[in-house]
């Protein structure tokens, strides 16, 4: 699906984080952008829930918006606290883990 952004609103100041919301014990995903090159989504992570390892085929940039994430890249574990950020390789095993509660916004770049 290509097209612009959405579920989010426009041309108005916003906190990201509160975008997404916290659901006991699951990995709630929004996408704001998807299309070939790009792919922009929230999500939010109750604690000790994960995405398993897996590789992308484009370099998948993680920044903290709240809370606090493990992200694993080739075995090498990494702590993500609010404001922080990672570049998680394309081609590269990886997983994402919430050691607390968590909220990030992931950009996919192909």
């Amino acid at each position: 699906m290509s097209g612009p952004m959405k579920n989010i609103p426009k041309s108005e100041v916003l906190a990201l984080k509160e975008q997404v919301a916290y659901q006991p014990g699951q990995v709630v995903s929004k996408t704001l952008a998807q299309n070939p090159a790009v792919s922009v989504t929230l999500f939010s992570f109750d604690k000790g829930e994960e995405i398993s390892t897996h590789a992308s085929g484009g370099d998948a940039f993680v920044t903290c918006l709240d809370g606090v994430g493990q992200i694993t890249i080739d075995g090498q574990e990494h702590l993500l606290r609010e404001g922080e950020a990672i570049v998680m390789p394309a081609g590269h095993p990886h997983a994402v883990l919430g050691r607390e509660r968590f909220k990030m916004l992931l950009v996919v770049v192909f």
